[in-house]
């Protein structure tokens, strides 16, 4: 079992890293409250791994706190219909606080709005977690942000924006949908353009609003 990584971060997408440890490279899938908290390139970081073994493949999850690492393992172990896949989403969509309280209240209009999660699997998700939360820290409470939308025509976007977008994409939302909310933050957005994990991280809040 590979409990955790620390080495020098070789590149990151919206939704993976490669880090170096001793001249080898793992690839690492992580949520984005991990990408938010990267070093630079070449920059040197911990993560907190968690190996998921299938009968086609080996995938390597990676946190940067271990209480990120034992949710998702609880989730993939706990609640009856969700993967991976659907962890990551869970744990991408809203700071942890948030998603604690939005179970805690069995709010599943919040928790339906995760990509890939409906009211059924929303109350699936109430139903194997809510007994559960003192585990992690509790909750507090926590504002809904609001989803205001762009109405600018389409531009040219740059790098970290289309990365954002193609993330959103991965996550299950529509191209249209997704380059919408990407460039109402952009709008919003003061001074030098945010990195594409803040970028994806506005872009979930309006969908949430």
């Amino acid at each position: 079992m590979i409990a955790q990584l620390t080495g020098t971060l070789l590149e990151s997408t919206p939704s993976s890293v490669i880090v170096d440890v001793q001249g080898v490279g793992y690839e690492v899938m992580t949520p984005l409250s991990t990408q938010e908290k990267l070093p630079p390139p070449m920059g040197k970081v911990t993560l907190h791994t968690s190996l998921v073994v299938r009968e086609d493949a080996m995938t390597l999850y990676g946190f940067f706190t271990r209480r990120e690492k034992r949710l998702f393992e609880t989730i993939i172990g706990t609640v009856k219909g969700f993967g991976p896949r659907m962890a990551l989403a869970v744990l991408s969509a809203m700071p942890l606080e948030a998603l604690f309280q939005a179970i805690a209240q069995e709010d599943l209009k919040t928790l339906s709005r995760i990509s890939g999660v409906g009211k059924k699997s929303a109350a699936q998700l109430v139903l194997d977690l809510k007994g559960r939360l003192e585990e992690f820290g509790g909750t507090s409470p926590m504002a809904a942000p609001g989803a205001p939308t762009s109405s600018a025509p389409p531009a040219a976007l740059s790098s970290q924006a289309q990365d954002a977008i193609k993330a959103l994409e991965t996550l299950g939302y529509r191209h249209e949908d997704a380059r919408r909310a990407v460039e109402a933050v952009l709008a919003e957005s003061t001074g030098q353009e945010p990195p594409a994990a803040t970028l994806i991280r506005r872009a979930l809040a309006h969908f949430r609003g």
